[in-house]
């Protein structure tokens, strides 16, 4: 049998006996957990398909192989190592992928939108038009659909370069086109569908214009390596993580409400998985790409001023964010809220997260979802 523990919170998985390992193996599964969250079987190469939920937007794809590389399931603990960017504990192939920083849509159109549930790091800004928009990084999770793709803004590409991500978007505003990315070619590996980045992208025929551009995973490493861009993360700063506390350690409830234009954006905590589920408009919200409900391990809501530029791009209104330097933050994890500041120090430095003592706040391991929103929006939480 495979017997499954956490150490930590952290998912660990041995191998008792060869003969059954050898039946898994055979029947073309692998099990793979991340921290908070159930197992989750999943098929490998060449496998028999299981039955699984077949989201809208993949309807027009020929579905693409996952990535190689040793999976969780089949690692032993010594094999094992924590990734950059959220600090889950997972195979080193993956756990030190290139960060892939993907825009994504949030017109009310648009969702839902795919790929939430795999994602290290969630951003969520405001946007033209009073919308907002999201930018989803990916390392060591996989997703077999994401978008709908939308277009740069320059705080993003700010954020992307934090991590050196490939960044995936459809054009941008001029100032991102022509100014900030770039300035920030050598921080970025740029992926633009509208120029010359076409590489990874499609459109579906069961949503319109401009809101049914996709990618998933698999397609975007193909892509980078066809680009020659490396395949690693390239030896960055990193954010500092520990493991769950004991479960008697944890509040009964919390839960945090974010206003923005689109919608409210909800969180409730669950202390039996030590996350926070996620709802979008009073709604829960569901991954289409594997129909898991949207979680978050760590939820840091950034107070930062947002102002309008209607210079650069005449005919134009453009938000910026002002997301260099430092300002008010709440860093909310495991049925807490840590009032701080978060500070980032130049266009490519790491944003971090302190509390009122100066010291650097260590998030848990797990999805981390940044909200961005202007200084005086009233965020409650009980």
């Amino acid at each position: 049998m495979i017997e499954r523990y956490l150490a930590g919170r952290r998912p660990v998985v041995i191998a008792v006996s060869l003969i059954v390992v050898v039946a898994v193996a055979a029947a073309g599964l692998l099990i793979v957990a991340r921290p908070g969250g159930a197992a989750e079987a999943s098929a490998t190469p060449g496998a028999t398909p299981t039955a699984a939920v077949s989201p809208t937007p993949s309807d027009s794809l020929t579905p693409l192989p996952s990535p190689s590389g040793t999976p969780v399931g089949s690692a032993t603990p010594a094999d094992l190592v924590y990734s950059d960017l959220d600090g889950v504990l997972t195979s080193a192939d993956l756990a030190h992928r290139l960060p892939m920083a993907i825009m994504v849509d949030d017109n009310i159109v648009a969702r839902p939108q795919s790929g939430f549930s795999s994602a290290s790091i969630v951003y969520q800004a405001p946007a033209d038009g009073g919308e907002d928009r999201y930018m989803l990084v990916f390392q060591e999770g996989t997703a077999t659909d994401i978008g709908p793709v939308r277009s740069a803004r320059p705080y993003f590409v700010l954020w992307a370069a934090e991590y050196k991500a490939l960044f995936g978007h459809y054009g941008g505003d001029a100032k991102s086109l022509q100014q900030v990315i770039p300035a920030n070619i050598k921080n970025i590996y740029n992926m633009d569908d509208l120029n010359g980045g076409s590489c990874p992208y499609h459109r579906i025929t069961t949503r319109v214009m401009p809101h049914n551009a996709y990618t998933n995973s698999a397609v975007l490493i193909s892509c980078a390596a066809k680009f020659h861009y490396p395949a690693t993360y390239q030896n960055l700063p990193v954010r500092t993580f520990r493991d769950d506390s004991p479960l008697s350690q944890r509040p009964a409830t919390q839960s945090i409400s974010i206003p923005y234009h689109t919608g409210t954006i909800g969180y409730k905590f669950d202390p039996a998985t030590d996350s926070y589920l996620r709802s979008v408009g009073g709604h829960l919200q569901t991954d289409p790409a594997n129909g898991q409900q949207v979680k978050a391990r760590n939820v840091i809501v950034l107070f930062q001023a947002l102002s309008y530029d209607s210079v650069s791009e005449p005919g134009h209104n453009r938000p910026v964010v002002a997301n260099v330097g430092s300002g008010k933050a709440v860093v909310f994890l495991e049925g807490h809220a840590i009032v701080g500041t978060w500070k980032k120090t130049s266009t490519t430095a790491l944003t971090r997260f302190y509390d009122s003592s100066g010291n650097e706040i260590q998030l848990v391991r797990g999805e981390i979802f940044i909200q961005s929103v202007p200084i005086g929006t009233a965020v409650t939480y009980k």
